[in-house]
C-alpha cells in the first residue's frame, strides 16, 4: 500500500461489495466471504458494521471526542467528563477506544467490526461493547465461534488489552495476510506527514509524542 492508502487518504485499494454492503481491500473480499459463508452454516448472519474508514471519517470521530461532543469512555466503557482531563489525559482517553486518524486499522480495509444480525432483538440498537459479547449478550454465541474459527480464514482479533494500548474489541477482526504488512509500513513518519497538513485537535500535543503513540497504539498488538 501508498503511505495515502494506509493513512486513508486514498481508497484505491479498496472494492466495495453490497452483499454484505461494506467496503474491504481487494486481497481480504474472498477470504471475508469464505468466512461469512461458514459462519452462515453455522447458523449466523455475520455482518460488517464498520469496515473501510477514510481519514476524514477517523478526523472528525477523535475531534468530536476531543471538543466533547462526542462521548469519551473509560477502560470499563464508563462516560468520562472531558472538562476536568489535561490535553495529554484526553489524548489517551480517546486512543483507549479511537484510533489516531491515519492510524486506524480501518484505513487499509483489512478491519471489521462484526455482529450476528440474526441475533439482533426488534429494535435493538448494536453498541459494540463488551457486554454484548460476554455470556448472555446477544453476540455472545458468535464471539465463541469467531474465537475458534476466524483464524482458519486469516482474521484475528488484534486488540484483547493485553499488549496494545486499546482496549478489548471483540468485535473487531483483521485479515492478517494484509493488515501485518501495512502495520509494518505505517511508521511514525508516515503517520506525522499525514497529521501535519490536517486539522487535527490536539496536534500541539500529540506529534512531539508520535513515536510513543505509534509504539503503543499502532505497532502494539496482540497476536493471535
Amino acid at each position: 500500500m501508498t503511505p495515502a492508502e494506509l493513512t486513508g487518504r486514498a481508497r484505491t485499494h479498496i472494492a466495495d461489495l453490497t452483499r454484505p454492503v461494506c467496503a474491504l481491500h481487494v486481497h481480504a473480499v474472498a477470504a471475508f466471504s469464505q468466512l461469512r459463508r461458514a459462519a452462515g452454516v453455522a447458523g449466523f448472519e455475520l455482518e460488517p458494521v464498520s469496515s473501510f474508514r477514510d481519514f476524514a471519517r477517523q478526523l472528525s470521530i477523535w475531534n468530536r471526542k476531543w471538543s466533547g461532543e462526542a462521548p469519551l469512555n473509560d477502560a470499563g466503557g464508563k462516560p468520562i467528563d472531558p472538562a476536568g482531563l489535561s490535553a495529554a489525559e484526553r489524548v489517551e482517553a480517546i486512543l483507549r477506544w479511537s484510533a489516531l486518524p491515519g492510524a486506524s486499522r480501518h484505513h487499509w480495509g483489512t478491519d471489521l467490526d462484526l455482529i450476528d444480525r440474526r441475533a439482533l432483538p426488534p429494535g435493538y440498537r448494536v453498541q459494540l461493547i463488551a457486554a454484548e459479547y460476554e455470556p448472555g449478550g446477544p453476540f455472545a454465541p458468535l464471539a465463541a465461534w469467531l474465537e475458534s474459527n476466524a483464524v482458519r480464514f486469516g482474521f484475528f482479533r488484534p486488540f484483547r488489552g493485553v499488549l496494545s494500548g486499546v482496549g478489548a474489541e471483540p468485535w473487531h477482526f483483521s485479515f492478517a495476510p494484509v493488515a501485518e504488512p501495512a502495520r509494518r509500513r505505517l511508521t511514525p513518519g508516515v503517520l506525522r506527514e499525514a497529521l501535519e497538513t490536517s486539522d487535527l485537535s490536539g496536534k500541539d500535543t500529540v506529534l512531539p509524542r508520535i513515536e510513543e503513540l505509534h509504539a503503543r497504539y499502532v505497532a502494539g498488538i496482540d497476536w493471535p
